[in-house]
This record gives structure tokens, sequence and C-alpha cells, in this order.
């Protein structure tokens, strides 16, 4: 039964990365939700014994090799933001749900703003404001995200 509970984790982790690169217009890529960001966040916060920040890390380096960014940057600042969910787990998951998509929402700006911060230290990126788009996304999505990893956790008994 353990086995067949991390595939299930896996398995969305993995819908995740694809939702992550998979191609959309320009004019709304911008505002693309951290998607692998928000599924590592609620089995970090719904199982943290299982999904941790080793979990993130890994996620992380794939998301980089995915979009060809410098190997670490995204796994570094996942993994962060993943420790701060997995070490305040008891509080975050008794506020509503929408109090905890601010707190999501904080997280990812967070991440962005590290991802930055560490490209701007080893290349010359440039900070802009449609940076933090995703942000807004990534809030509005955390509900209803919960709402839908909460029913696959409870129908495949994942523990």
């Amino acid at each position: 039964m353990l086995a067949h509970n991390g595939i299930m984790i896996l398995f969305t982790l993995l819908l995740a990365l694809m939702a992550s690169i998979m191609p959309m217009p320009l004019s709304i890529d911008t505002f693309r939700p951290d998607w692998v960001l928000v599924v590592l966040m609620y089995w970090s916060l719904a199982l943290p014994n299982r999904v941790n920040v080793i979990t993130a890390g890994v996620m992380g380096f794939l998301l980089d090799v995915l979009l060809g960014s410098i190997l670490g940057i995204h796994a570094a600042s996942m993994a962060l933001a993943v420790f701060i969910v997995a070490d305040n787990y008891q509080k975050i998951r008794n506020f509503s749900l929408w109090q905890q998509a601010l707190i999501i929402g904080v997280l990812a700006a967070l991440y962005h703003l590290l991802v930055f911060w560490l490209q701007r230290f080893l290349t010359d990126a440039v900070f802009l404001p449609s940076y933090l788009y995703p942000v807004l996304t990534t809030v509005i999505l955390w509900p209803w995200a919960f709402l839908l990893l909460r029913k696959v956790r409870r129908h495949f008994k994942i523990s």
C-alpha cells in the first residue's frame, strides 16, 4: 500500500511539472501559476513526513532542467519555501482556506524573489513587476488545488 501511495504523490508532482512547461500564449504566460510549488506545499502540509525539503530540492532541480535555468536556483528557492511550510504545518493547517491562500501567496512571492536574487547574483537579470504576476494566480489557484488534492488523498487513502 505504501508503494501505491508514493506513486500517487509522484504522479501529482509529475503532472505539476508538465503543467509548468506546457506551452501557453505569451499574453498569459506571465501569469502562469507555480504548479510545482503549490503541489509540493499541499503535500508538505498534508504529509510533512513524506514530502519535505529533499522532495522540494529534487523537484526544483527537475524544474531547473526543464526550464533550462541555472541548476540549483529553483531547487534552493523551492526547498526554502517548503521548509517554511513543513516547519509550520500545524499552524498553517488551522487557518481557513483563504488565509492559507494568502500564506501560500507570501511564500510564492518569497520563492520568486529568491529565484530573482539568485539569478541577479549569477547573471545580469533585471527585476520587472511582471515577475510577481504568478503570485496572484497561485493565490487564486490554492483553494482549488487544495480541495482537489485533498480529494485525491482521501480517495486513494494516501497516508
